[in-house]
């Protein structure tokens, strides 16, 4: 692991790192926001998974985590978003697929299969290189994430939740084997048979049986990708199918942007606060 940066803020330090991923087959960037209160042994974990177009830099200087998350004692790690570099299969004129939009699954498909492993990366690398080299206990776990991150969250909290004391999200992808944003990447990574979407989609997951125990959603109400790509009715419907305790919070007049996640940030950090202990 190198050190690209630190930094002291609130007490803490909030750190940049990089690493050579045997699960991404590349070097892979992350995010650390240590805590004051770590000098006195491990603190909880909270991940937060970012969304299309995004690297980890963007919570990281527009989330406007570390004042509280000082305040809580929460170690925060913020991921990349997708594998890059030379060699790494993209296609550059499509924001939505490839570089920045990895959608947090395991690629089975050519040529994507041989970088785009970010379920394990997420799921299993990355963990393992936190537990190794940060005061982090990963006994107290817990999973956010914006748009793409937040199906991310959703669909690893569902099929971990025995690692994960809580979970919320921003602005979800609630189905994305149905979004027009969506739709095509899972294709590509996935292939053609839709079953294999099932285990990266949030609400078929559920119809299939998986459950965790309750989500924090916000949504706004003035976000442009709500009708055709987020749709958190579908992930409601699901919800109340399946007896999971769902506070899905429509939040009047805001959109989709870090001015909408920041404005929030503070009422999930305590969500999560409360529920790791």
């Amino acid at each position: 692991m190198k050190t690209i940066s630190t930094s002291k803020s609130h007490g803490g330090v909030q750190g940049v790192y990089a690493h050579a991923s045997a699960a991404c087959a590349c070097d892979m960037t992350f995010a650390v926001f240590v805590p004051p209160q770590a000098k006195d042994g491990p603190v909880p974990v909270l991940w937060y998974l970012s969304g299309l177009t995004c690297t980890h830099a963007n919570v990281m200087d527009k989330g406007e985590y570390r004042r509280l998350a000082a305040e809580l004692g929460l170690m925060i790690v913020c991921p990349d978003t997708s594998p890059r570099g030379e060699g790494v299969a993209d296609e550059k004129d499509n924001w939505q697929f490839g570089s920045g939009a990895g959608f947090y699954v395991d690629a089975t498909q050519a040529p994507f299969a041989a970088n785009y492993r970010m379920y394990s990366y997420v799921t299993e690398e990355l963990p393992a290189l936190i537990a190794a080299n940060f005061p982090a206990d990963m006994s107290r776990q817990a999973i956010s994430g914006h748009s793409m991150g937040g199906h991310g969250a959703l669909t690893i909290a569902l099929k971990n939740p025995e690692r994960f004391k809580s979970c919320s999200a921003f602005a979800p992808i609630a189905q994305p084997s149905t979004a027009g944003w969506s739709k095509p990447a899972l294709e590509k990574y996935l292939g053609t048979d839709e079953q294999a979407w099932r285990a990266y989609d949030t609400t078929l997951l559920i119809e299939d049986g998986k459950r965790f125990p309750e989500f924090l959603v916000d949504q706004g109400s003035a976000d442009g990708f709500l009708q055709d790509g987020l749709r958190p009715w579908l992930l409601e419907e699901a919800c109340k199918q399946a007896g999971i305790g769902l506070s899905l919070r429509m939040q009047d007049g805001y959109d989709h942007s870090y001015n909408f996640i920041s404005t929030f940030m503070d009422d999930h950090l305590r969500w999560h606060a409360a529920r790791l202990g």
